[in-house]
């Protein structure tokens, strides 16, 4: 699985780690995600792309 993000689109709304916290966070200053886990187990994938699609600015992408 490859995640990719664009921070530039992010909008800070932190829907991503509520769906994946253990692979996704925000920054403390401006809210905007980082990546905590470019490598999570396959059974994390079903919660990425749950990330990925509750994402308001879709600003994540998963590749499988």
């Amino acid at each position: 699985m490859k995640i990719i993000i664009d921070q530039d689109k992010c909008v800070a709304s932190g829907q991503c780690v509520l769906a994946a916290d253990d692979v996704f966070d925000q920054r403390d200053e401006d809210g905007i995600v980082v990546l905590l886990n470019d490598a999570p187990s396959p059974e994390r994938l079903a919660d990425v792309q749950q990330a990925a699609m509750v994402c308001p600015a879709l600003a994540i992408t998963v590749e499988e």
